[in-house]
């Protein structure tokens, strides 16, 4: 999924997309080390949880999200809009 996906960047986010199983959408969330210890890696990975809830997202796609340490530092709307240029299909898969 990683490596056949289509990789997209938008500020401190890497998403990456791919065709998915079934019609419903899934979504894999990644923070690593880089982000800050456990907490911060945590609250990050919230914080892209509920940024996601906003976003409207393809059926029958899978989704992986990788975050950088700006994700916990930047303001909310910001980090939607983030997303929402990140995921937006630019011709689809």
């Amino acid at each position: 999924m990683l490596r056949s996906g289509i990789r997209r960047r938008s500020g401190g986010l890497t998403v990456v997309v791919a065709p998915g199983p079934g019609p419903v959408p899934r979504i894999g969330v990644v923070a690593g080390k880089r982000v800050g210890a456990a907490v911060a890696r945590n609250r990050a990975k919230r914080r892209i949880r509920e940024a996601l809830t906003r976003v409207p997202l393809q059926g029958e796609a899978d989704y992986v999200v990788i975050a950088s340490p700006e994700v916990n530092e930047v303001e909310f709307d910001r980090l939607v809009a983030w997303l929402e240029r990140a995921t937006v299909a630019e011709g689809d898969m």
